[in-house]
C-alpha cells in the first residue's frame, strides 16, 4: 500500500533517482513525489509504476518503475 513518507528507488538496472511519497490517497491514479535526498523536483508519478517487490510475478527483476525500499 502506497503511503506518504515511503521511499522508492528506480528499478532501472542503470540506476536512477530515489523518490519519496509526499501525498497519495487510495484510488488516486498518481502520487505526488519529491527527490528523496533533497526534497526537490516535486512531480507526480503514476501509482501503477510504484511496486512493493523488485521482481515480477514470474520472478524476473523489474526494469521499469520504482521499487519500495526497506525502511
Amino acid at each position: 500500500m502506497i503511503q506518504p513518507g515511503q521511499t522508492y528507488r528506480s528499478a532501472d538496472p542503470r540506476g536512477g533517482p530515489r523518490i519519496r511519497i509526499v501525498r497519495y490517497e487510495p484510488g488516486w491514479n498518481r502520487a505526488y513525489v519529491v527527490d528523496a535526498y533533497d526534497s526537490k523536483r516535486p512531480r507526480r508519478v503514476l501509482a501503477r509504476n510504484l511496486h512493493a517487490s523488485p521482481t515480477t510475478k514470474n520472478g524476473t527483476p523489474r526494469r521499469t518503475g520504482y521499487v519500495l525500499e526497506d525502511t
